[in-house]
């Protein structure tokens, strides 16, 4: 008998370390998934710029990852219990690399990168015929020859970043749902929302390395090493800068090809974890065999449309589908073009912008889901508590986030375009009036976004414009003098870029983001109970497919049709679009920053508040099926009703106060 009870335990650690091996691996791949996704996402305005295409172009490309997912998620999610799910998750992580692999290319495919510039970084700066000058000639006027305006390669070049974001798209589709539903199945009750909370934190682990990267990469010019950068007349927070967004993809690539490996060593199938005694070994075995067999007599895809009507007839779930597709559409939009909103309304870098996003962000909502994971396993939260904590927590911080609307700034002070030449602020409406009578016998290009800061505080569209007609200095450090739209006493100057927003933006950007840090913390530690409704709301066998159905319904609905719209209505608040070499347009350099927040803002309020429908339709029908909870059998029967097994709940707790040790014994 010893021998056996050792035997036994033996069989239960190694069972158990699988398990947290499993769990290990799961949480890396969660890591490397959210690691690309969180670059592709930090890097749209970097491929907007190369490639010189709109916002509405670019949300297509970052929806096209949901458009390779949903094309397999409801079939993996569904035949996927019924094939080796490690494995089949190892070779998702290697397709994703490949995608990643892909997405990079482009780069060592086409020239070097040209940014709209009045300024020859290489000709001879000396003849300065790229200031005002009375009678002189356009030279950096686009040219209009059909013989030169040969459609360049590069111009449909983003097409490898969409396909290889659908390959990325294809490959992750198997990670969430079958990792998910292996959790469920072989994980006890009360530790699987400590597990999926790990696996979350995963989740966000993955962003703050992808931010770091994106960071980084944004802040290294796209050409270094091929380019003098001391040449350069931008800076990272210029709107023409465009960074390394490629070395990115490189390194993203390679660790989902890293990550795949642990996976072909897991096995299909684990006893369930917490199996201590012989008797529930030997259930346990001869249940898995009973079930295989009968898998294998009904045949794979008998019960494909029975599960599909099931779910479909569940108010739960389907109100949870509905709630999910609305909030997803709101964060989706925020999540996409949080970085452009910083840039644009706050002036800060695409760099910078992308690390306070990480900082401030990402670290709140790891803490939150752990939190969430303790709580529900400390407490033992019912289905009806989770419910609860879930919808009241998320409506905290939705009115928490009220708040964003009163941090604003100006738009920047653009002559021309925001402001009139005698600083006099104009209609933004009525069309831009760019030239003024300092300017008019310049001879300057109204289109070529080149800006420069006067030392009056305002900013024109280029050195020529403000009148400038002498110059020194060479790359970044030029200063233009001598420039008759600056109205200052003593000499008249400028240099390079746009000018500051100032100080108060500067306050109200830590503000926006101080109050980020508390509505995320809020929200992610709503999320793990809100998780654990939908799960616990379907049968088990239905579960593995209720996840993938759910992911599938926020995709087609939201992940992507959201960037696509929210990018068309960002490019109608655009200003002022880049002029390529042939006089098309090309990716915008200036938006009104008040319209921007109010579409950034506004339009995500809106989605979200429309969601708390549902859900407080989910907490009517779960307080009219509320039963008295004496043990933990009232909570299955109560999950009973939501799947339609009411009757079989109770049986299954009346034979639970009928069986005993003995016939336990006897079975044996």
């Amino acid at each position: 008998m010893g021998e056996t009870e050792k035997r036994i335990e033996t069989h239960r650690i190694r069972c158990l370390s699988k398990l947290k091996m499993f769990l290990l691996a799961i949480t890396c791949a969660y890591v490397s998934k959210t690691l690309s996704g969180s670059y592709m996402n930090s890097m749209l305005t970097q491929i907007e710029r190369q490639f010189n295409i709109p916002t509405s172009l670019v949300g297509f490309i970052n929806g096209s990852f949901e458009i390779g997912n949903l094309l397999l998620i409801i079939f993996v999610s569904y035949f996927g219990t019924k094939l080796h799910r490690p494995i089949m998750i190892g070779v998702g992580c290697v397709v994703m690399g490949l995608g990643c692999f892909l997405q990079s290319l482009p780069h060592f495919l086409m020239d070097r990168y040209e940014y709209e510039s009045t300024v020859s970084v290489s000709g001879n700066l000396s003849s300065n015929s790229f200031l005002c000058m009375e009678n002189g000639t356009q030279i950096f006027k686009p040219t209009e020859d059909p013989s030169e305006c040969v459609k360049e390669v590069k111009s449909l070049m983003w097409v490898y970043v969409l396909v290889g974001n659908i390959i990325r798209g294809i490959g992750e589709t198997p990670i969430m749902p079958l990792g998910i539903s292996y959790i469920e199945d072989f994980a006890k009750s009360e530790n699987s929302p400590l597990y999926i909370g790990f696996i979350e934190t995963g989740a966000i682990v993955g962003p703050l390395i992808g931010l770091s990267l994106a960071s980084f990469c944004a802040n290294v010019y796209v050409d270094t090493g091929s380019v003098n950068t001391d040449d350069l007349t931008i800076t990272p927070t210029d709107t023409r800068w465009v960074g390394a967004w490629w070395f990115g993809f490189l390194v993203c690539a390679g660790v989902n090809v890293l990550t795949a490996i642990p996976f072909f060593v897991l096995p299909k199938t684990l006893p369930k974890e917490g199996l201590e005694d012989i008797a529930e070994i030997v259930k346990n075995d001869k249940e898995e065999k009973q079930s295989e067999v009968r898998k294998k007599r009904a045949g794979i895809t008998k019960d494909f449309l029975p599960f599909m009507k099931s779910l479909m007839c569940n108010p739960v779930y389907m109100l949870f589908i509905l709630i999910s597709v609305l909030q997803f559409n709101a964060f989706v939009n925020m999540i996409s073009f949080m970085p452009k909103y910083l840039e644009q309304h706050y002036g800060k870098s695409a760099s910078d912008a992308i690390f306070l996003i990480g900082i401030y962000n990402l670290p709140p909502i790891c803490i939150g889901y752990i939190v969430g994971g303790l709580i529900m396993k400390k407490f033992k939260i019912t289905v009806i508590q989770a419910a609860h904590i879930g919808c009241w927590l998320s409506l905290i911080e939705y009115l928490l986030y009220f708040l964003c609307f009163l941090m604003i700034c100006d738009n920047s002070s653009v002559a021309g375009i925001t402001t009139s030449y005698e600083r006099v602020q104009q209609d933004l409406h009525v069309g831009n009036v760019i030239l003024a009578d300092c300017n008019m016998d310049c001879n300057c290009p109204t289109k070529i976004w080149d800006p420069v800061c006067g030392n009056d505080g305002l900013s024109y569209m280029s050195a020529c414009l403000a009148g400038c007609e002498t110059s020194s200095g060479t790359g970044i450090n030029m200063v233009f003098q001598n420039c008759s739209c600056i109205q200052t006493p003593g000499n008249s100057s400028a240099v390079l870029g746009l000018c500051d927003k100032g100080q108060d933006c500067s306050m109200m950007l830590q503000y926006f983001l101080i109050l980020s840090v508390v509505s995320s913390f809020i929200y992610s530690l709503s999320a793990i109970p809100g998780y654990m409704v939908l799960l616990r709301c379907i049968k088990p066998e239905e579960k593995s497919l209720g996840v993938g159905l759910h992911a599938f319904c926020t995709r087609v609905l939201a992940g992507i049709p959201a960037p696509i719209y929210f990018g068309a209505l960002v490019d109608s608040t655009c200003l002022h679009w880049g002029t390529l070499k042939c006089g098309e347009s090309g990716a915008c350099r200036i938006y009104d920053s008040t319209n921007f927040r109010y579409i950034y803002l506004g339009l995500p309020a809106a989605l979200r508040g429309s969601s708390y429908i549902p859900a407080f339709l989910i907490l009517l029908i779960l307080r009219k099926h509320r039963l008295p909870e004496k043990n933990s059998s009232s909570e299955t029967m109560l999950e009973a009703k939501f799947t339609g097994k009411e009757n079989e709940g109770k049986e299954m707790d009346q034979n639970s106060k009928v069986m005993n040790d003995d016939e336990l014994k006897t079975k044996l």
